[in-house]
């Protein structure tokens, strides 16, 4: 493995009862609050309720900041840099699931930033400095509950760009398994296949002498097999949240990566065509991942044998490491199909009328991918075996 070091500065509060925590850990950052969420499931469910009477237990003044898009846009990112910076905010609050982290990420670090937030995504800026950030998680997907990566859409050019910063991990992440149980199914679904989809970019890399990460790697998606399809069927099941929202934390917060580094290819091919198309990032990431596989078995079929046998219990008896990593992406697809999520692009009424813009959009920065680099040919086929 590569050498490497860890830091990961958020504190996780994970567990049943646990939004109070609230009380106690925002006065630590100051008593000016932007309170930011998504299209008002929170107050259906009464979180919103719960949150703002613990802020007002503690006298904080709070700013709102409501309807974080599930593609969350510039414009909104916009709008939260200039309420912090008229009302002098001190933290800010996120409540939500990876969008609603993903947008507060970006004003915390858009509202120390001198010029437009926009010139960090496209990489002509750094983060230099960011506001405190604090999460109550209503959905397991992304893990940005506890990394410093972020994932904005830019509307007027069409585009869906990420940046990471270690500025903008959470101060502290609440995690209550309860607050996931009003998600729906479909959400339910996106969620397992974002964080799966995560686990497989880290599995896919080209480093030696890994045990220990590919066991852990192979854990969390096993627990997902065994876990979503039960968990779709009792949606309000605390035991099958807890280990669902885990899951998706450990995915992403960089404990399962250390030593070398993963591909993440797909995610980028994936954010052209929700920039495009606007779609659900797991449902995008549900039709691309497996035909990213089979695009790019060749590279090292013995990886894909394993992830086969390992986790999907393949009989790699007679057969060779190939036929054993086509059984096993068979085994994915097959396994994303059984909970719901789409399996082309034609799920999503995409045709081919879109697909040279797409790539187009894939290779802004040049090249890329880690296990198997790839370029706008290599996007296209990909795009091609997904319509």
């Amino acid at each position: 493995m590569e050498t490497f070091a860890f830091q990961n500065p958020t504190k996780l509060i994970f567990g049943k009862n646990t939004t109070e925590a609230l009380k106690t850990e925002l006065p630590k950052y100051g008593n000016k609050v932007l309170l930011v969420y998504g299209g008002g499931s929170i107050k259906r469910t009464g979180l919103y309720d719960q949150v703002i009477g613990y802020l007002k237990e503690i006298g904080a003044q709070v700013t709102e900041l409501a309807g974080v898009e599930p593609n969350p846009r510039l414009t909104t990112v916009h709008k939260g840099v200039e309420l912090c910076r008229q009302n002098n905010i001190d933290i800010i609050l996120a409540v939500g699931g990876g969008s609603v982290i993903d947008c507060s990420k970006a004003i915390a670090a858009g509202s120390t930033y001198d010029g437009d937030v926009w010139d960090i995504l496209t990489r002509k800026a750094t983060v230099q400095a960011a506001l405190p950030l604090a999460v109550v998680l209503t959905m397991a997907a992304t893990g940005s509950e506890m990394n410093g990566g972020s994932v904005i859409s830019n509307t007027e050019t069409e585009e869906k760009l990420s940046f990471g910063s270690p500025f903008t991990y959470p101060a502290f992440s609440i995690l209550d398994p309860q607050n996931t149980f009003s998600l729906p199914k479909d959400q339910t679904v996106y969620g397992m296949v974002d964080m799966m989809s995560h686990v497989l970019e880290h599995y896919f890399h080209l480093e030696e002498n890994t045990p220990v990460q590919d066991g852990f790697c192979e854990t969390l998606l096993r627990t997902v097999i065994e876990t979503g399809p039960k968990l779709i069927n009792d949606l309000e099941n605390y035991e099958l949240r807890e280990s669902i929202m885990y899951v998706g934390t450990l995915a992403l917060n960089g404990m399962v990566s250390m030593g070398f580094r993963g591909d993440w290819a797909t995610h980028n091919i994936e954010h052209a065509v929700s920039a495009v198309y606007d779609i659900p990032h797991g449902g995008g990431l549900a039709i691309l991942f497996p035909n990213w596989m089979k695009y790019n078995l060749h590279v090292k079929p013995e990886r894909f044998k394993k992830l086969a046998v390992n986790v999907f219990g393949i009989d790699a008896n007679g057969k060779t490491d190939t036929q054993v990593g086509e059984e096993g992406i068979g085994a994915l697809r097959a396994f994303w199909n059984s909970i719901g999520a789409p399996s082309r692009l034609a799920d999503y009424d995409i045709d081919d009328s879109k697909l040279e813009l797409m790539a187009e959009k894939t290779v802004k920065f040049g090249p890329f991918g880690n296990f198997a680099k790839l370029d706008k040919e290599d996007v296209l086929e990909i795009y091609r075996l997904s319509l």
